[in-house]
């Protein structure tokens, strides 16, 4: 899977990159502050595992930090999160300060007892969670107490070839997802191929990755409040077949996969560019992906909707956690708290305001945990038009304000692993989706149970 992280963390295409004091995530701070409260006094160290490599955004933030908070020495682990080294590092008494994750595994590790309740420490801190998005702030509350501070928040829309849109006789409005029998039509439409070689994909259902949206498109969800698995709904199922039927209608998976694994999705001749694609949905960072490679591209796009035609979009992304046996609490928070805030995410905006300039592009948006930190960046660089590009960043700053995200569970890194594998036993003809998902329900039943 493509990811935020993966594109920032070094793949092809990404910005030059600040350097930053690097350490084994798996130690922890030498010293501590002496306390749980906000103070610019704080000393010691703080290290933290799971956030990569820096990109402008990231470095300008932790430049803020450093320059709050003099005294304390911070080491990165420059890698993504890693279950099994977190998990070792924290049994061994020697944990990082501070561990970046995706939000929807928040509640495994809290259930764990890996990560702490933050509840006591923001107060100390005075940060407020009424300074986040509430459908990010939920993500990581477990049983009434917050396991997380919101980073980055994802949603996602449809984005389209305008150039492929045009050689088939269809418009953006042709593809919407209300419609299943006429995306399912138009599709085929979209979709090339010669002598059974793939060259162009009409409409990539982005599975396994984007079950949650298509089920919710069809009215269900993957996770019930309680965090208990629902896996098994004949709606998710029908979904879930639904989406199957247009990879069969394109080769089958194994032809779709095989094609799509040679698009250059960060480079200058992407699928796009060169044909290769007519729509898929997609987080709203891949704009500024698109922007950089190939600026005269002709970009579509519209937002995904239910089968009513309302508009919804799929939102995670990652969270700051402190990890149990963290040696500087209070300078973790602090950083938490610097990290997210709303005058950092202006220093962030600021730089990559710079990094457009440099590169004569356009600001295509920060989507962030924070909406008054967003609106703010929107405000001082986000420029009006009326490009394709243009169209597309309003659409996923509107998506911030409606998209969902998944319910919270206690078991939810077994359950997303649960629905992942089956869609994968789909996708690759092991299994049909009915069978598929019951067998996903049964895995993950029995994991929400062993924690309940």
């Amino acid at each position: 899977m493509i990811t935020r992280r993966g594109f920032l963390t070094g793949s092809a295409g990404a910005l030059a990159l600040g350097a930053v004091t690097s350490a084994c995530g798996g130690v922890g701070g030498k010293s501590t502050s002496g306390g749980g409260g906000a103070s610019k006094g704080d000393t010691g160290a703080i290290s933290i595992q799971g956030m990569g490599k820096p990109d402008d955004v990231a470095q300008a933030r932790i430049d803020a930090f450093k320059s709050a908070y003099p005294k304390v020495q911070v080491n990165i682990n420059e890698g993504d999160f890693d279950p099994q080294q977190f998990l070792s590092a924290v049994a061994s008494g020697n944990p990082p300060d501070i561990v970046y994750l995706d939000r929807d595994l928040v509640g495994t590790y809290a259930a764990k007892g890996a990560v702490q309740p933050l509840d006591d420490h923001l107060d100390k801190a005075g940060l407020k969670t009424s300074l986040y998005r509430p459908a990010a702030v939920r993500e990581v509350t477990i049983d009434g107490k917050v396991y997380g501070v919101p980073e980055f928040y994802d949603t996602r829309n449809i984005l389209m070839s305008g150039k492929a849109l045009q050689s088939a006789g269809l418009t953006a409005a042709d593809l919407a997802t209300s419609d299943w029998d006429k995306l399912h039509t138009n599709t085929v439409k979209l979709y090339k191929a010669n002598g059974g070689k793939i060259s162009r994909i009409g409409f990539d259902p982005k599975l396994p990755e984007f079950l949650p949206l298509w089920a919710k498109a069809n009215g269900a969800e993957l996770i019930n409040p309680d965090g208990s698995p629902k896996l098994d709904d004949p709606k998710i199922i029908e979904a879930l077949t639904f989406a199957l039927s247009l990879i069969d209608e394109q080769g089958g998976w194994s032809k779709f996969k095989a094609f799509r694994d040679t698009w250059d999705l960060f480079g200058a001749k992407n699928e796009f560019q060169k044909d290769q694609a007519g729509a898929f949905p997609w987080e709203g960072w891949y704009v500024n992906v698109l922007v950089q490679a190939t600026p005269k591209l002709n970009l579509e796009s519209i937002p995904f909707t239910d089968r009513q035609g309302k508009p919804i979009s799929f939102s995670n992304g990652s969270a700051w956690c402190l990890p149990k046996g963290s040696k500087n609490p209070a300078a973790a928070v602090n950083w938490m708290k610097t990290m997210t805030a709303t005058d950092t995410w202006l220093k962030a905006g600021a730089a990559r305001e710079a990094t457009v300039e440099k590169n004569k592009s356009i600001f295509t948006g920060l989507w962030t945990g924070n909406p008054t930190a967003d609106a703010q960046v929107k405000a001082k660089y986000v420029k009006p038009g009326d490009t394709g590009f243009d169209k597309a960043i309003q659409n996923y700053y509107a998506s911030t304000e409606y998209a969902f995200s998944i319910a919270p569970s206690k078991a939810g890194s077994e359950i997303k692993t649960a629905w992942t594998d089956a869609v994968n036993r789909a996708l690759s003809g092991q299994q049909k989706p009915d069978a598929a998902m019951k067998q996903a329900q049964s895995e993950a039943a029995k994991a929400f149970s062993a924690v309940k």
